[in-house]
């Protein structure tokens, strides 16, 4: 279930082999980040995406904040946050939830054996043949939306489980933009161009809150599933679409059974919509068993986003940037280097996720109040909701890994194995869940997703290893302790520092909140350097020469 524009500069001539020359400015360095026909290393393209992640999670922050002070964690949120599960549910089953995962395994091969227009015309068949099948799957579930909103919520009563059908019928058709304008982002993903997926979320997440400001006063809550509608056309859809037809991509409406595009894209996709992965289930979960508290599907969305800010970051930016680079080294038989590569992310995003997930731990009630309390959100949802906020936390590390590690599964063209490790990680997890809601309420799903993803990840990384595709020994695992005592140490000082200040100023304002932020990042900062440092690790000396500081 991704930002800046250049200004008026012209754009800079890249030197021999796209490396910047050391006479580049920081300026003239970003710009030509910047320009759509850029071909990205990877780690220029992480840092592209890691940039966009951060803008997009913050207008994704800003679109919760306007939704918690308009609608609060009543019924019509409820309603709203219930209404995306089924739009998932067909989008995932249907097109896998990864269609641009899986276009870019066979646009790359295409792409290396020179057989670019037989790429296109397969391109051309799967769109046809998915606007049929998916277009078919959107009509019935409009027609069975009342039924399905009635059999996983019962407990909504009759106005809410209302809302939430009308809600859930406006969402549906913005999947299919979804799946189109993954297939035409592969086309430029397969040619190292990222610009256009560092600027869809933006204005996706635009849409929505343009939709809410422009309507709700008319319309109330359903404003902002049309803003989201509208967000997916111009975004997802449009910006691929445009960026694909540049690079002189044409589609024709083709029916081809027999494509050999076709039938490689099915193989690669059928696992994917056949099993469940619980990266993708672990939101319907929660969702299904908090409904039975009023607000708390609510609640717990907004803490579940607000922890996805930073995951996305890590993991997503960090994952969609290394695909086409993971695939190419797998089609060119470079097995040992792909080995390297993939250990080498996962180690770099793991150990960042345990360092992020320390000060968002530390600083979770002050950064929960400042962004999300005012109108009808109180202080004591923002308290409930910093409390579900750090415990999605503590796996910040996990979600980042696993994402790499899918990743090199698909782009060594295996859907079958994570699919299956995935179904079978969800099945075990269920009683999990409900169990530990039965004992803790909503916080114990919190709690059992931790659990869930941990299982993940240590299953997807035990299948690479089992298979001779990526040795669990070549894993960090100095940097990662590492990196997880420096947390630890931080997080601890941290909160003590933050929880003796509350003793003195007991009334939180967002003065205060700010304040608490500001001097907390950057205690936190000193003492996670300091520790690092001591402890032998290269982390602040690369980060500060990334900076510029060294």
């Amino acid at each position: 279930m991704a930002n800046t524009i250049p200004g008026n500069t012209p754009p800079v001539p890249a030197p021999p082999g796209g490396a910047a020359t050391a006479s580049s400015s920081p300026v003239a360095r970003a710009l030509r980040l910047l320009r759509p026909s850029h071909s990205h290393t990877a780690y220029t393209a992480t840092v592209l995406l890691m940039v966009s992640a951060v803008l997009s999670r913050f207008m994704g922050l800003v679109r919760v904040k306007y939704t918690t002070e308009v609608f609060g964690r009543g019924m019509e949120a409820d309603a709203l946050n219930a209404a995306f599960v089924l739009p998932d549910m067909i989008s995932y089953f249907l097109v896998g939830g990864a269609a641009s995962i899986t276009f870019v395994t066979i646009l790359t091969r295409y792409r290396d054996t020179g057989r670019e227009a037989q790429g296109e015309r397969s391109l051309s068949v799967i769109l046809t043949t998915m606007a049929l099948v998916l277009g078919s799957a959107i009509l019935f579930a409009e027609i069975a939306a009342p039924w399905f909103v009635a059999a996983y919520y019962p407990r909504f009563d009759p106005g809410k489980a209302a809302l939430c059908v009308r809600l859930t019928r406006i969402l549906l058709p913005a999947q299919f933009c979804f799946f189109a304008g993954g297939v035409f982002g592969a086309v430029l993903l397969v040619r190292k161009q990222f610009y256009a997926q560092a600027v869809t979320p933006l204005i996706y997440n635009l849409g929505t809150i343009v939709g809410g400001v422009l309507l709700a006063r008319h319309i109330g809550v359903s404003s902002l599933a049309i803003g989201t509608v509208a967000g997916a056309i111009l975004g997802p859809f449009l910006i691929n679409a445009a960026g694909a037809y540049k690079n002189g991509t044409r589609f024709t409406p083709i029916l081809d059974w027999h494509d050999e595009g076709l039938r490689e894209w099915v193989r690669l996709s059928v696992p994917l919509m056949v099993g469940v992965s619980l990266v993708t289930a672990d939101n319907w979960i929660i969702a299904h068993f908090a409904s039975a508290t009023d607000g708390g599907v609510s609640i717990m969305t907004y803490a579940k986003q607000l922890f996805t800010a930073p995951m996305a970051v890590l993991a997503q930016a960090a994952g969609a940037a290394s695909m086409p680079f993971f695939a190419k080294l797998w089609a060119q038989d470079k097995h040992y280097e792909f080995a390297t590569e993939v250990a080498d992310s996962v180690s770099r995003v793991a150990a960042l996720g345990l360092l992020a997930a320390s000060g968002m731990i530390a600083l979770a009630p002050a950064l929960v109040d400042l962004l999300l309390r005012g109108g009808r959100y109180t202080a004591a949802d923002t308290a409930q909701t910093a409390i579900y906020f750090s415990l999605f936390s503590i796996s910040l590390g996990l979600w980042s890994a696993q994402a790499i590690y899918a990743r090199a599964f698909y782009a060594a063209g295996n859907t079958l194995a994570p699919m299956v490790a995935g179904t079978v990680i969800t099945v075990i997890s269920l009683p999990i869940y409900a169990a530990l809601y039965r004992l803790q309420g909503t916080s114990g799903l919190a709690i059992a997703s931790d659990i869930g993803i941990a299982l993940q990840t240590l299953s997807l990384a035990f299948l690479l290893h089992q298979r001779r595709m990526v040795s669990l020994a070549g894993l960090d695992y100095r940097e990662l302790g590492r990196c997880l005592t420096a947390g630890l140490v931080s997080a601890t000082a941290v909160w003590l520092a933050v929880a003796g200040l509350g003793r003195f100023v007991p009334t939180h304002t967002r003065w205060m909140d700010a304040a608490i932020l500001v001097t907390g990042s950057a205690l936190w900062l000193l003492i996670t350097g300091f520790v690092l440092q001591s402890l032998g690790s290269a982390l602040p000396s690369v980060a500060g020469k990334r900076l510029g500081l060294r």
